[in-house]
């Protein structure tokens, strides 16, 4: 099995953890969309973690962050 460049794992960290945060500072968002942005942004990194930089780990991450990120209740 060949194993993952090391290369790509903090680029891919680093490039979902910067999207996270470009993604929240839209004022523009609402606050489904913010948490819809954030959740994928954070799935997107434990998928990369997860998988050790995989392709799919991190697509997938981001999918089921996304998802849970829209269902979070914001109402107080």
């Amino acid at each position: 099995m060949n194993k993952p460049l090391r290369s790509s794992r903090p680029i891919t960290l680093i490039a979902a953890l910067l999207l996270a945060a470009a993604a929240t500072g839209c004022s523009n968002m609402s606050q489904r969309d913010k948490n819809t942005a954030v959740g994928a942004g954070v799935g997107a990194a434990a998928g990369a973690i997860l998988t050790g930089g995989g392709t799919l780990g991190t697509l997938g991450g981001a999918a089921v962050g996304g998802v849970i990120g829209n269902q979070v209740n914001t109402k107080k």
